[in-house]
Parts: C-alpha cells; sequence; structure tokens
C-alpha cells in the first residue's frame, strides 16, 4: 500500500509529529488485563504516548472469544451486555478538550489459530428479524454458528465461495467528556461504528473531550457487507497497528476519516435517516470550514457527488459515512 499521500493528509500538515513514526509501543492481551466494555474517562490509561507513537494492540473478538465451535449457543455462551471487550485506554500525551486525536491505521492482521473467523445468529438480533426496539411477535431464528478458515488471501465461506479480505477495525474511539457508553454503540465519540472504511490505509479524527482523548480499540473483522445485515460480522482476533497522533486546537461534533482518495463524516442515531443527516450535514460544514465553499454551495455539490456508506442497521445507533472526493475539493 503507497503512503506517499500521506505526506499530503490533514495528519502530515497539522498534527504535532506531521505524520512522522514516533516510538513502537506493544499493547499484548496480557498487558491489557481487563478489558472494557463501555467508553468513559473512569479508566486508567493503560498507556501512555507521545504524539506520532505506533502502537501494536492485541484484540479479542466481539464474543470474548467464547464460540469456538459451530456446535456453541450463542444464547448459552454470550455474557450480555459483555460483549465487545475493548483495549485501551490510550492515552496521548498533551490531548485536551478541543484538540483532535489523529489515528492512521497501519494494519489489521488476523491472529490466533483457523478457523479464525466467527459469524453467527444471536436470536432477537439483526436487521431482518425482530428485537427489542423493533419487537414483534414472530419467533426468533434459530441460532446458528459459522467459522471460517481467514487468513490475506481471502475469507473460504465454503468450497465455492471465497470471499476477499477486507479488514476493518468495528469499535474505535475516544472517551466521552462525562458518561459512560456501552462499547456495543456508536456515538459522538466513535465507538461501535462497524464501518468498512475504518480500514489499513485510512486516517480517522476524532474529536477529544477528556484530557488524554483516551482511545479505546476493539472488535476488529475479517469481512462484513454494508449494514452488518444479520448482526455479526465476520469476526476474528487482531493484531492492530495504530499510528496516533494529535492535532491542536480543531475540534468537531462528529468523527472524520481521511483516505488518499476522499473525506468522509461519520454519524450514528435512530432512525437511519438522522444518521445520514448528521453525517451529511458534518461534511457540508467541514467543506465550508476547511475547503472555501459555502454551505450552500456544499449542500447542492452533495446532492451531486456525495456518496453514503452504511456502517451498521442492527446496533442501538446506526451508523452512516458521508464522502467526497478529494478532486471536489481542490482549489
Amino acid at each position: 500500500m503507497s503512503e506517499d499521500w500521506l505526506k499530503t493528509s490533514i495528519m502530515a500538515e497539522r498534527a504535532v509529529a506531521k505524520g512522522a513514526i514516533g516510538a513502537s509501543h506493544s499493547l499484548t492481551i496480557e498487558q491489557q488485563g481487563s478489558f472494557h466494555y463501555v467508553y468513559g474517562p473512569y479508566a486508567t490509561p493503560t498507556l501512555s504516548i507521545d504524539p506520532g507513537g505506533v502502537v501494536v494492540v492485541e484484540t479479542e473478538d466481539a464474543f470474548g472469544g467464547v464460540l469456538t465451535k459451530e456446535s456453541d449457543s450463542p444464547t448459552a455462551k454470550l455474557n450480555f451486555p459483555y460483549l465487545n471487550p475493548q483495549c485501551g485506554p490510550i492515552a496521548v500525551k498533551g490531548a485536551k478538550k478541543g484538540d483532535c486525536l489523529a489515528i492512521y491505521i497501519r494494519d489489521v492482521e488476523t491472529r490466533g489459530e483457523q478457523p479464525a473467523g466467527t459469524t453467527c445468529i444471536i436470536p432477537e438480533f439483526g436487521g431482518l428479524v425482530g428485537t427489542s426496539s423493533t419487537a414483534l411477535l414472530n419467533p426468533p431464528l434459530p441460532e446458528r454458528v459459522k467459522k471460517l478458515h481467514v487468513d490475506r488471501t481471502g475469507v473460504r465461506w465454503n468450497d465455492k465461495i471465497t470471499l476477499p479480505y477486507e479488514p476493518f477495525i468495528g469499535t474505535i474511539g475516544v472517551s466521552p467528556e462525562i458518561e459512560a457508553i456501552s462499547s456495543l454503540q456508536p456515538d459522538y465519540h466513535g465507538g461501535n461504528m462497524d464501518l468498512p472504511d475504518v480500514a489499513p490505509g485510512a486516517i480517522i479524527y476524532f474529536p477529544v473531550h477528556t484530557e488524554g482523548g483516551m482511545l479505546y480499540v476493539g472488535d476488529c473483522h475479517a469481512t462484513q457487507g454494508d449494514g452488518e445485515l444479520s448482526g455479526v460480522a465476520l469476526e476474528q482476533r487482531a493484531t492492530v497497528t495504530l499510528q496516533v497522533d494529535l492535532i491542536k486546537n480543531w475540534s468537531f461534533a462528529w468523527p472524520r476519516l481521511e483516505t488518499k482518495d476522499f473525506i468522509m463524516t461519520i454519524g450514528s442515531a435512530r432512525p437511519l435517516e438522522d444518521a445520514a443527516r448528521i453525517a451529511y450535514r458534518e461534511l457540508v460544514r467541514w467543506m465550508a470550514a476547511d475547503y472555501g465553499f459555502d454551505e450552500i454551495d456544499a449542500y447542492m455539490l452533495l446532492s451531486q457527488a456525495g456518496r453514503m456508506r452504511l456502517g451498521n442497521m442492527v446496533d442501538p445507533k446506526y451508523t452512516m459515512g458521508a464522502s467526497i472526493l478529494k478532486n471536489y475539493l481542490k482549489p
């Protein structure tokens, strides 16, 4: 993957370390110790790093690794709401409210024995079933667990179908200022966005709400379709490599993302159209604040050239990402 574009990224232009690689750190399962199941400011940082630091993090899968065979029962094995275990928090020295963390995702690599990928059907959870929020009298779908071989060459669904290996981080974010928010829920702090664009080669930007920023990460996926339809992606243990920088005095309402080709704003809400509205509104405001657009002109341009990515349509809040190609942002 070419990293030439990073030299012109927002991180390189505005961050404290200017996108330069700093000290290396590791955060293994053993070093992490207890996982976190909420995003909040009350945990002691597991690690404290300078801007530019690179952290290699070992993550557990969303199930805590307890679904080990296809005969397992999710209902019997899973301890709701203790799902989506998070590593961290990682404190960034000098980060204060009003700043922004810039996280370049360098790599997401499958970790552990094969079959390394797990997906399943969980009763009353998913996009096409009755749930506690969408209450129906229909009986729940039967439970099912599927274990899959995963490596960089692909995901072996069956003898006829091999899916591409397209890993990304399902849950990543920073601490809210005062709340403790479940790691199952996405919101303005990031969290369980399940957005496939949060992948190697992307930089994600989070506004800082509390001292140190307090970065959490977990819940990596080997592949996922738009919407995470059944409620579960191809969940995997992973080794994640993050380069973490700090941008002083740059703040905004919702997470932002940058790749070689586009910028994106991310909104999470219910109903789904409100998540889309948040994402597009934030993109309009970003284009006006940093790229010289009149807000109305940006609004009209996005009606023609905007793109919308569905992250999840199954979590306590749904996630949408609104993007525009950088070609249209050049002065």
